[in-house]
């Protein structure tokens, strides 16, 4: 299994070549960590992506934690941290709302 630092570091690098602005909000524990993924549209509204296990298959994937206006995002982002310091916030930036979080290796 790979580390949270890892793995942030290798998505980073995807966004970084498919011209997608990201930024790590919030840096969680480098070995452990769990992941949640923002992505502002620009136009006031957003969506946060957590990594959930599919129960009938046993996969990963992404799911969305949250969409609406922006500050309300914000607010659950908040929420989440309050739980649990250990979580990684990544930022991203796309007005088309496109997160890559559907590519191969992204979901591991």
């Amino acid at each position: 299994m790979l580390t949270a630092e890892f793995w942030v570091k290798a998505y980073l690098k995807r966004l970084e070549l498919a011209n997608i602005p990201a930024y790590v909000t919030a840096h969680g524990n480098d070995a452990s960590g769990a992941v949640l993924v923002k992505c502002a549209r620009l136009d006031g509204t957003a969506e946060a992506f957590q990594r959930s296990f599919d129960l009938m298959t046993g996969a990963r994937k992404w799911m969305s934690l949250v969409s609406g206006p922006e500050p309300d995002v914000d607010a659950s982002i908040r929420k989440q941290r309050s739980f649990d310091r250990d979580l990684w916030v990544i930022e991203i930036e796309s007005r088309e709302g496109v997160t890559l979080l559907d590519e191969d290796g992204l979901m591991d």
